[in-house]
């Protein structure tokens, strides 16, 4: 293959994944990211909740954004250590 041609190629194709803008996958993980976010923020009581042995009383929207973050942690690990 020519230099040029390979140049060129690699160029166009960068090219083309720099404008796709939203994607269907991103406007997805958009939409999910916002209902989890009104979820969270729809649940404002105190809850008690117990950790592994103190008993605590903390709002539960704290709570459930703790758990989405832990499982987005845990998501992205696995993604990450798969490809």
């Amino acid at each position: 293959m020519n230099p040029k041609t390979s140049r060129e190629a690699t160029t166009s194709g960068a090219t083309r994944r720099g404008r796709q803008g939203l994607t269907p996958r991103r406007v997805a993980v958009l939409v999910l990211a916002a209902l989890v976010l009104v979820f969270v923020f729809e649940n404002t009581q105190h809850t008690r909740i117990r950790l592994l042995v103190p008993l605590v009383t903390m709002p539960l929207w704290l709570a459930l954004l703790g758990t989405g973050l832990i499982g987005a942690l845990c998501g992205a690990l696995l993604v990450s250590r798969r490809g």
